[in-house]
């Protein structure tokens, strides 16, 4: 089963973040092989921290729940909030199997949070720029909550565009970066 995980940055817990960066990355290197997809969110400064992307295949909800709950930043007061949900890989690969590579573009974070009817159920037309790309569900998969994709973009607004605006309730679009080791 395949989930979406995006801890959100409290406020003024940069420093905190920075002490415990080998920790995060340790507690990582344990799902290398379920992870899909990984990395940080950046405020518009393009430096400053605001959370971390995690898109992994694992067991059950409770799982997934775990993997979220006992990341040492979470743990150690880093993160105001966490957004988990199932997803659905669409694109069917990891990140470090898009084509772009790694560098080069700005890359972002675009996360329809749903409303009414299911949206974007299907990949876009123009998939070359897509990262990663699926709905977000219930726990049991029935219900369809929003969509979360990870998009090489010229700028914010072209990687909007990714969904379909009038669908969804919000759509929260933030730089993001390929996470890992450096």
């Amino acid at each position: 089963m395949e989930f979406f995980c995006y801890h959100r940055d409290r406020a003024g817990s940069v420093a905190l973040r920075d002490e415990l960066l080998e920790e995060h990355w340790s507690y990582m290197d344990r799902y290398a092989a379920e992870m899909i997809a990984r990395g940080p969110t950046f405020a518009d400064d393009g430096d400053t921290p605001t959370g971390s992307v995690h898109i992994v295949d694992l067991p059950d909800p409770a799982a997934a729940r775990a993997f979220a709950f006992d990341e040492p930043n979470y743990q150690a007061g880093v993160y105001r909030d966490v957004l988990l949900r199932r997803w659905r890989n669409l694109l069917r690969r990891n990140m470090w199997d898009f084509p772009g590579g790694r560098t080069g573009g700005h890359r972002y974070l675009v996360l329809g949070l749903g409303t009414g009817q299911a949206a974007d159920l299907v990949v876009p037309a123009d998939r070359d720029e897509l990262i990663a790309f699926g709905p977000l569900l219930s726990d049991d998969a029935t219900a369809w909550l929003g969509t979360a994709a990870l998009v090489r973009s010229p700028d914010p607004e072209t990687a909007r565009a990714v969904l379909t605006a009038d669908r969804y309730a919000d759509i929260e679009v933030h730089d993001w970066e390929f996470g890992g080791r450096r």
